[in-house]
C-alpha cells in the first residue's frame, strides 16, 4: 500500500511543527523518518494517522486522498499504529490488549485467526498470553504493541519510534523482526527512529527531518554513509 505526503503542514497553537513535507512510502517498501527530538517525527505519524489535524497539504494512500479522515476510520483502510511509548494496557493480559486490535474484524473466526497468527509469528507472546502486560519487560510490552497493531491485519504500519528505551539486544532483535514483516509479510512500514543507525540499516527509503523540513532523503544505505547524517547523527563514526 502506497503513501503518499505532499506539503504537509502542521501548526500547535501558532507554533510550526513542521511545515510543507514530503515523503513517498512505496507499497511493500520500508521508509524511515530520522532526526532530533523536535525535529517532527512524531507528529508527522500522528497526522498521517489522523490524531493531529493538518495545517496545509494532502496525504494519499493509493489513489484516496485521506487526510480528512478520522483517526476511528483509518484501521479500515488498512493502517495501524504502533505509538511511541508503546501504550500497553498494563492491568489487562496480553491477549486482551491483542484483542484490543481486533476491533474491525467481523466475526469470531477472524479474531480468532488473526490472534492465532499474531501468537504464531511472536512465540514470546504465546507463553504470556494470560499474563498482565504491565509485568512485562519494555521489549516483551513493544511486541505486545506491534502485535495488537497486526490484529487488524494492516498493510500500512506506522511506528513511533519504536525502539525507545529498549536495550541494544533488544532493539536488534526487533529490527530483525520489522524486516521479517516487510520481506515475508509485504507489510509496508513507516518509522519515526532517533536510533538512526537502526532505521537507516533496514530501511529502503530515509528521510532526514529538521526543524520541521526535510533536508535529505535517500536509501538507507546512503544516508548512513552521508558525512552530514555521520556528524549529526552517529557521532562521527560508521562503526
Amino acid at each position: 500500500m502506497q503513501l503518499s505526503v505532499k506539503n504537509l503542514s502542521v501548526n500547535y497553537g501558532g507554533v510550526r511543527a513542521f511545515s510543507g513535507v514530503s515523503i513517498e512510502v512505496p507499497d511493500r517498501s520500508v521508509s524511515v523518518l530520522i532526526g532530533a527530538n523536535g525535529a517532527g517525527k512524531s507528529s508527522l505519524i500522528r497526522c498521517i494517522i489522523g490524531l493531529v489535524k493538518r495545517s496545509g497539504g494532502e496525504i494519499w494512500l493509493g489513489d484516496r486522498r485521506i487526510d480528512g479522515v478520522p483517526a476511528r476510520k483509518m484501521a479500515s483502510l488498512g493502517l495501524s499504529l504502533v505509538p511511541e511509548g508503546r501504550r500497553v494496557f498494563g492491568y489487562m493480559t496480553v491477549q486482551e490488549n491483542l484483542l484490543m486490535g481486533a476491533f474491525i474484524l467481523r466475526s469470531k473466526k477472524e479474531i480468532k485467526d488473526a490472534l492465532n497468527e499474531v501468537l504464531e509469528l511472536l512465540p514470546v507472546l504465546k507463553e504470556r498470553r494470560r499474563q498482565l502486560a504491565g509485568s512485562l519487560s519494555g521489549g516483551e510490552q513493544q511486541m505486545v504493541a506491534i502485535g495488537r497493531a497486526l490484529m487488524g491485519r494492516p498493510r500500512l504500519m506506522l511506528l513511533d519510534e519504536p525502539s525507545l528505551g529498549l536495550a541494544p539486544i533488544v532493539v536488534n532483535n526487533l529490527a530483525k523482526f520489522l524486516t521479517k514483516l516487510n520481506r515475508e509479510r509485504g507489510l509496508t512500514l513507516l518509522m519515526a527512529e532517533q536510533n538512526v543507525r537502526m532505521g537507516l540499516r533496514i530501511a529502503h527509503k530515509g528521510y532526514v527531518l529538521e526543524n520541521g523540513a526535510v533536508t535529505m532523503e535517500g536509501r538507507g544505505d546512503e544516508l548512513l554513509r552521508s558525512d552530514h547524517v555521520i556528524r549529526a547523527y552517529l557521532g562521527g563514526s560508521q562503526s
